[in-house]
């Protein structure tokens, strides 16, 4: 009897368009390596298969829906709608003009002003952004980078009007200006400067604010940029080391700040390459503090960090898919052992997530945490000869690219020789032209489309939302104590040319309600504004 031969869909396989090539079964010799000993237990140095021995079994993710549009008292309400619901806690999305230190008055904000997040342009606002909301009792987190240390002052002012003691305030800043310059664009100074900002908030928040975390090193914005899974762990925990680096650079022990700084990933869905990298992420960075800066604390070892389902992925067209989409990326989130995770409103591609939609995105999680059985076991996928060497695989790939980064003199050298950029556009392209040539389905958009589609209410955000926020601006700054004002901005100006730490300067320029504006203003008095060079 002859054997039938078997064919197969594709002549080649891979985890991603130009990823790792996969074949078609993995046994024990794919896995060498994986032992027992070299995994480490979960909780134990280097972290690879879980930061806490118990996993979920002792405390579920925190289930964390990034919000804000329009109003802080339309926010508010939003907030308080999702603690009812089981969140447990919250994430701030900021307009643009907030991003990018600017006024809702002033005329580069006109046309923004609550369109993308809510509108925050003094301590008032931020207020009444979390009237009836406890700070004491809730954990933050705030995505915010140019302005991180004004936002973070007026947060903490708003906390301290409540009764809260600043010290034990529980939250995340992103403060996470390296990814500016490489897929957002949302910094307002150059590197140098910006640098120096983020230091102040970490050393700040490390000796005064011992539960915050100073920074989120965020990978998930060049993910949406293009990066491969590779490059969203490589350039990462490149940036990474430049921010543990300055900061000992400016006399700080390691074990003194490194704690509390978190990390932001995103998930895709192709569900074991995305395990494989959070995997691989937590012993890369658990080796890189312990053989690189002489880390001791286990803590200042352990990769935390936060994951959002990708909103790169979602589609408008058949935007019903995208609710499957998101539960494969939350999914995988989990598996891979995620500390706090956000997942994407099916109608994201369309406009600011509904109400309807963002409940859908919050049972999503409420339904993997209680009816899947994933969380009740610690790295449920470890020991898969395939898992096992996707980790390896991407653990080796992340260390080639930082050894590369690092021949360059750094992530801040790589970044301004447009190296980690290039890599980032390349990817993009790839992606792009196997999707217009079909060699890479998106369901819906160019297989299985449909020429008749039903599309969801969407949330609109009206032009009445920017006349109201410039009216309230204009009668805070007529009401105010303009000659405290006056000498708030003056000192924040005076202290940004010396190297004293910025943050209690801006602190007392918050509560004298300076804003976001004025204060910005006064920084770029002292640092000019970074205009990005062409990059061939």
């Amino acid at each position: 009897m002859t054997e039938k031969k078997m064919t197969e869909r594709k002549l080649e396989f891979r985890t991603t368009v130009d990823g790792l090539v996969v074949k078609r079964v993995y046994g024990p010799a794919d896995a060498e390596g994986a032992t027992e000993e070299a995994l480490g237990l979960p909780g134990e140095y280097p972290f690879t298969r879980h930061i806490m021995p118990t996993g979920y079994r002792g405390r579920l993710w925190t289930m964390r829906q990034y919000a804000g549009f329009g109003t802080v008292e339309e926010t508010n309400e939003r907030f308080k709608y999702l603690y009812q619901q089981g969140q447990t806690g919250f994430s701030v999305a900021f307009h643009l003009p907030t991003q990018e230190g600017y006024d809702s008055d002033h005329p580069l904000a006109a046309g923004e002003v609550g369109r993308c997040g809510v509108a925050v342009d003094s301590l008032q606002d931020v207020e009444r952004l979390w009237d009836g909301i406890p700070l004491a009792d809730v954990s933050t987190s705030m995505t915010i980078n140019a302005t991180a240390p004004i936002l973070l002052a007026m947060y903490i002012a708003a906390a301290e009007k409540q009764g809260a003691d600043r010290s034990k305030l529980n939250g995340t800043v992103q403060n996470d200006v390296l990814k500016e310059y490489i897929a957002r664009n949302t910094y307002i100074f150059g590197p140098k400067p910006s640098m120096r900002l983020v230091t102040d908030l970490c050393a700040f928040c490390a000796e005064n604010m011992p539960q915050w975390n100073s920074i989120s090193i965020s990978g998930y914005h060049m993910r949406e940029a293009g990066a491969t899974a590779a490059q969203e762990a490589a350039f990462t925990l490149a940036n990474g080391i430049a921010y543990v680096q300055a900061m000992i650079d400016r006399g700080m022990e390691v074990d003194s700040f490194a704690p509390r700084f978190s990390f932001f990933f995103a998930a895709y869905t192709n569900i074991l390459e995305e395990v494989a990298k959070f995997r691989a992420l937590r012993r890369s960075w658990a080796r890189i503090m312990k053989e690189r800066f002489g880390a001791t604390s286990p803590r200042s070892m352990m990769l935390r960090y936060h994951v959002q389902t990708d909103g790169f992925t979602l589609t408008a067209q058949q935007p019903l898919n995208n609710i499957v989409r998101v539960t494969l990326q939350a999914l995988a989130a989990v598996l891979g052992g995620c500390q706090s995770l956000h997942t994407n409103s099916f109608d994201e591609a369309l406009a600011l997530p509904s109400e309807q939609a963002v409940q859908v995105a919050l049972r999503t999680q409420q339904i993997i945490a209680e009816e899947s059985g994933v969380a009740d076991t610690v790295d449920p996928l470890g020991g898969s000869y395939y898992v096992e060497w996707l980790t390896n695989q991407l653990e080796a790939k992340i260390m080639e690219y930082i050894a590369e980064i690092d021949n360059m003199g750094g992530a801040l050298k790589a970044i301004e020789k447009g190296y980690v950029q290039r890599e980032i556009a390349n990817s993009a392209y790839d992606y792009q032209r196997a999707v217009d040539a079909g060699d890479l389905i998106i369901v819906g958009v160019n297989k299985y489309a449909t020429t008749e589609e039903q599309l969801p209410e969407t949330l609109e955000i009206g032009e009445e939302t920017e006349r109201r926020q410039i009216e309230r601006l204009r009668q805070l700054k007529n009401e105010r104590d303009s000659r405290r004002v006056d000498e708030a901005l003056e000192r924040v100006l005076e202290v940004a040319k010396s190297e004293e730490n910025i943050m209690p300067a801006v602190i007392d320029a918050v509560k004298a309600y300076a804003t976001v504006g004025e204060i910005s203003d006064a920084l770029r008095k002292a640092f000019g504004e970074y205009r990005e060079p062409s990059i061939v």
